[in-house]
């Protein structure tokens, strides 16, 4: 027997409410409690019903789904209603159940809603590996926005986070951290020189020796120079080939 669940909709949208709503008909485990058309009156809705599952689409006005997240305590499933592309969505960092493309299609709905009851196996988004030509839709100082992994530049420590700067004159701080970094971005682009310092590789301009067997990296597009300490020169000089 399956388990039932309960579902909050949250959607600007009255007409998608109405066609999600009219397509979860078909679904007897799922008993929707609830709608909500922004993110203030989610919040409300979250604390008043505590759904089991939450389908929420992303781009609304004001606030978007995004928004939500961080102003809720819950242990909800969130599935993202959403018309961005599949390679959009990618970039989305953000630990969801699943996403669904607008128009839904129902038998796309039919496999989310069957994964309900599936035991969850969560990939850690700290270890997922990300490819040279992916983006990624992460808080940059006070602002969600997307990142092109290979525009950055360099990254650098903040304490427990790090700043970043990039070709497309997105820079800032960000919630990650250089471990975070570290283990994620493509070696093969990506190298770290300092234990505060991570390089794109392909805006190395050239190296110049130092004192005391260490070197100076030059990047195309800045100015100052960075140190590269002794333990990581090898590296940096094996990845350039």
């Amino acid at each position: 027997m399956k388990k039932k669940f309960t579902a909050l909709i949250v959607d600007d949208e009255r007409l998608s409410r109405k066609d999600l709503v009219s397509l979860l008909s078909d679904f007897p485990n799922i008993k929707i409690v609830g709608e909500a058309d922004d993110v203030s009156t989610a919040v409300k809705a979250v604390e008043q019903l505590n759904p089991d599952v939450i389908f929420l689409d992303i781009q609304m006005p004001g606030e978007s789904g995004f928004d939500l997240l961080p102003k809720i305590k819950t242990s909800a499933k969130v599935i993202f209603v959403t018309a961005f592309d599949e390679f959009a969505i990618r970039a989305f960092e953000v630990n969801a159940l699943d996403y669904l493309l607008k128009p839904i299609n129902p038998e796309r709905l039919a496999q989310t809603v069957n994964r309900l009851n599936q035991p969850e196996e969560p990939e850690s988004i700290e270890f997922r590996q990300l490819n040279y030509d992916d983006r990624l839709f992460l808080l940059i100082d006070d602002g969600m926005k997307f990142l092109k992994i290979k525009s950055i530049i360099y990254i650098q420590s903040a304490g427990d986070y790090t700043e970043i700067f990039t070709s497309d004159g997105i820079s800032g701080l960000t919630l990650k951290s250089m471990k975070e970094w570290d283990n994620r971005l493509p070696n093969q682009f990506f190298c770290r020189i300092h234990r505060s310092t991570i390089i794109n590789l392909e805006y190395v301009d050239r190296l110049e020796e130092w004192f005391n067997y260490s070197y100076k990296v030059f990047l195309k597009g800045i100015k100052k120079p960075f140190v590269i300490s002794r333990r990581y020169v090898a590296k940096l000089k094996r990845t350039l080939g």
